[in-house]
């Protein structure tokens, strides 16, 4: 791995044979990888700037856990245009991870709580080991989510849910919160950052555009009227199937060159 180090507290490293896998690191594990602001502003510019090389991430976090929310340290008073202003600054750092230029996996481990949650659900494959779980303790602190969670989480585990998790302070262990859908992958303690490394490679290897049409198109298709998204899709369908890396692919595919899906 090569190694850039855009932010003390987020590290930036790539991997990959040819270096086309951006890993980011979060890197305060003394706070438990809490996010503050210079870490969400850090994690912003990473994504807007992610070299064009690069076709697939993976954000991990350092030591025992993936991210135990918010800073404490951080709090403070706002008044209501203030506390609207910071919590859109956060939605905008989390935007470029879900709207970026790259599939984002997330390694899961330890606590991903609250802002850390917001971070995980922005992503767009989630591997746990068994070490995870999950918790939305705003509610117990009088406080709300405001990095995303709010439409995000509901998204993958349903609003009555994290609707009980914040009122009652419900914390899922890792089986369980796979069963929810907070994880798409449940791997043993430890291996979650090799899962997904190895997630990332594959994914690396799809078609740019493909991957761009899954990352870009398909969230906003799955909220559109049926008419409007039957029109989307075929847009999306035409454009992707034009791409030269496309027109490769599927001539492979009917020449026997491609593999054949198989049960893994």
């Amino acid at each position: 791995m090569t190694q850039k180090k855009p932010n003390k507290d987020i590290q930036l490293e790539f991997a990959g044979k040819h270096q086309e896998i951006a890993v980011v690191r979060l890197s305060r594990p003394a706070k438990r990888n809490a996010l503050n602001d210079a870490l969400i502003l850090a994690l912003r510019e990473l994504f807007e700037n992610m070299p064009a090389s690069v076709r697939a991430a993976v954000i991990h976090g350092e030591g025992t856990h993936f991210c135990a929310g918010l800073d404490l340290g951080e709090l403070q008073e706002r008044d209501a245009g203030q506390g609207m202003h910071h919590s859109r600054m956060w939605h905008a750092a989390l935007e470029r991870v879900q709207y970026g230029p790259v599939p984002v996996i997330a390694a899961l481990h330890g606590a991903v709580v609250g802002g850390g949650l917001e971070l995980a659900s922005a992503c767009h494959i989630r591997v746990a080991d068994t070490s995870a779980f999950y918790a939305l303790p705003e509610g117990s602190r009088g406080i709300f989510v405001g990095g995303g969670g709010s439409v995000r989480i509901p998204k993958l585990i349903g609003v009555a849910r994290m609707t009980d998790m914040m009122l009652t302070g419900r914390v899922y262990n890792a089986e369980d919160g796979e069963r929810a859908g907070f994880a798409q992958y449940l791997v043993p303690e430890g291996q979650a950052f090799d899962k997904a490394l190895a997630l990332a490679q594959r994914v690396a290897d799809n078609a740019p555009l493909t991957n761009y049409a899954l990352m870009h198109a398909l969230p906003r298709i799955a909220e559109q009227p049926a008419d409007q998204g039957f029109f989307t899709e075929a847009l999306m369908a035409a454009i992707v199937q034009n791409a030269p890396e496309a027109k490769t692919r599927v001539k492979a595919f009917l020449e026997g060159k491609a593999g054949k899906v198989s049960k893994s």
